[in-house]
């Protein structure tokens, strides 16, 4: 009787751990069922000039719209968009509603321990940007106590709080500039190129903008993938190696932002 029972309970054993396998085995298909095969797909913002947005036609296009285009066709692929708010991006990617974030995502330490990154594309320029004339900001340390319209997990929202700033959270730099010039906020720090490009939009707002660079630090900008994507992360940095090489990061980046910000 006890042999019997004995192989019976190991027949159960062999069928649970084959139905955990399939189980396990089928929630790994699924996963890699959402990236399409041949295909590249980026999670961005699409409302974040001169990076992501779309022109008076409504076709998506941008600084790093076009670095997406050029890394997808080094690596033979089609590239596909998933726009999201900045909040929600990191999030999607983790989702894997995407296999990249190239959204003006800073490379950290932080952010390399939890996830990959390729090699810097982008070492952009910091802004503090204030109403007209507001003498109580002038530099960095000067946002202590203030009340500053950040995304809360930027660069520059965690750089904000950081340095004691009060922040009041916002989805994107045009929420920020909505807050700041109806005196809802006090300022926002930003990346210099996309405050000039909303200048440019909005040339009779009451606001302007610090370099404050130096006293930031430079944080260079990379593609965001998720932990378990190391071939696609030794693809993407060929790719972008490639980009660098044959001058195609220079000549966006003189496009978009009239300068060289592609080295350091």
């Amino acid at each position: 009787m006890n042999k019997k029972i004995a192989i019976i309970l190991a027949g159960l054993a062999v069928i649970l751990a084959g139905i955990f396998g399939v189980s396990k085995m089928t929630s790994s298909n699924q996963e890699n069922m959402n990236i399409k095969k041949g295909t590249l797909t980026v999670g961005l913002e699409g409302t974040y000039a001169p990076f992501s947005y779309h022109d008076d036609n409504g076709q998506l296009t941008g600084f790093e719209v076009e670095i997406a285009r050029a890394l997808a066709k080094k690596m033979d692929l089609k590239v596909n968009f998933v726009q999201s708010k900045w909040d929600s991006l990191i999030a999607g990617l983790n989702a894997k509603r995407y296999d990249a974030v190239i959204n003006n995502i800073g490379i950290t330490d932080e952010r390399k321990a939890n996830y990959r990154m390729s090699e810097a594309y982008l070492y952009p320029r910091a802004a503090l940007i204030k109403r007209t004339g507001d003498s109580s900001l002038n530099q960095l340390s000067d946002i202590k106590n203030k009340t500053m319209a950040q995304s809360v997990t930027s660069n520059y929202g965690k750089k904000a709080k950081a340095e004691g700033a009060n922040i009041k959270a916002v989805a994107g730099i045009i929420e920020a500039m909505n807050l700041v010039t109806t005196n809802r906020a006090d300022g926002s720090l930003n990346d210099l190129g996309a405050f000039e490009n909303w200048k440019q939009s909005n040339p009779d707002a009451d606001v302007e903008a610090i370099d404050v660079s130096k006293a930031m630090g430079s944080t260079p900008d990379g593609v965001l993938m998720n932990k378990d994507n190391k071939k696609l992360q030794e693809r993407l940095n060929k790719a972008m190696r490639e980009l660098h090489e044959d001058g195609t990061l220079t000549k966006l980046s003189k496009k978009y932002f009239n300068q060289d910000l592609t080295k350091e």
